[in-house]
């Protein structure tokens, strides 16, 4: 029996991303962080004692605070976020359909703001599609973020007929075209804006108890700087690894990056570049956290020159096409382009 003509077998890429809110007012990030921060996945407390506190009292007060921070970053176009990842979307669904035999959908899901990981599931379904890869935007894998996005696309997927050929990415931290983008990314900023002596290589923070329950975040987190500094022929002392965005009482991972900003001056480094490879694309808290907010602290410690290294963005749908083509059947590869 000949084998069926390829264009029936059409590929679904879902790209998960955490979310954002809807626009930079207290009501619509209250809804966003009532969403995320009740994920059992981000905040690990008994629900009988954290949501009483999430809603009688974060809930009540941190949003207008949050809110004035995405003001300072939203655009025209909203969210960077949004905006970014629906942009990663069209360029690697571009890029795919230049390089694959096999017909292919993408799409977005977020996973506390709209488009909802369901309904981005249901638009691949309509779409025909048989084969489902899976790929949750967050290069290092923790149980935080992309465990939470296998558990809302396993959690969809129970509410309907529709079981496709499924795959799911855990990460792609140390994968050599990320490293590369990563190190084009840098080499392209020192070229246009000149080289400092420092590199700091910044990742989200999670709680320290993490690591003691075997989440390998933070072991994937100083592979990916390693690999990168190795890539851009770095020295023992021209880069460092710090944690940002610590939220709530707990122990965070260390050294947090707003700390080690602040004491570069008064060791003599006045001028520091800084990259946050584990965010795929540019959101609050590079744009504004670590642009905005800890230039300020950098400056006012001392420190001349503060140069933030934009995050891969639309770029890296390029370099994430042949790490995605490993993840494929074989008889869905074209020539590559």
């Amino acid at each position: 029996m000949r084998r069926p003509p390829l264009s029936t077998e059409r590929i679904g890429i879902l790209l998960v991303n955490s979310g954002t809110p809807t626009a930079p007012e207290p009501a619509a990030v209250r809804a966003f962080l009532a969403r995320f921060l009740a994920d059992p996945r981000v905040v690990e407390l008994p629900r009988a004692l954290w949501l009483p506190l999430l809603y009688g009292v974060i809930l009540p007060w941190r949003p207008a605070r949050i809110a004035r921070k995405y003001r300072r970053i939203w655009s025209d176009s909203g969210s960077p976020l949004r905006d970014l990842t629906v942009r990663l979307r069209t360029e690697l669904a571009a890029v795919l359909a230049q390089r694959m035999l096999a017909p292919l959908q993408v799409e977005v899901g977020m996973l506390y703001s709209p488009p909802d990981v369901g309904a981005a599931l249901e638009q691949l379904r309509a779409g025909g599609a048989q084969r489902l890869l899976v790929l949750p935007l967050f290069p290092q894998y923790c149980g935080a973020t992309t465990g939470a996005a296998f558990d809302q696309v396993s959690a969809a997927l129970r509410r309907t007929l529709w079981l496709p050929d499924l795959q799911l990415v855990a990460d792609y931290h140390d994968h050599p075209g990320y490293i590369e983008a990563l190190r084009a990314s840098v080499a392209a900023h020192w070229q246009a804006h000149g080289r400092t002596p420092h590199l700091l290589i910044s990742f989200h923070g999670i709680p320290e108890r993490y690591g003691g329950r075997a989440d390998p975040y933070q072991q994937r987190c100083h592979a990916t700087a390693r690999l990168l500094a190795d890539e851009l022929l770095l020295q023992e002392g021209e880069w460092s690894v710090s944690f940002q965005s610590r939220f709530g009482p707990a122990q965070w991972l260390k050294p947090a990056t707003k700390a080690v900003l602040t004491a570069m001056p008064a060791r003599g480094v006045r001028e520091v570049s800084i990259v946050c490879p584990g965010f795929a694309v540019d959101c609050l808290e590079t744009l504004e956290e670590i642009a905005i907010e800890n230039r300020a602290a950098f400056i006012q410690a001392g420190g001349q020159r503060f140069e933030y290294v934009p995050a891969l963005n639309a770029t890296a749908g390029r370099g994430w096409t042949e790490g995605l083509r490993e993840h494929l059947p074989d008889t869905a590869h074209g020539t590559p382009a």
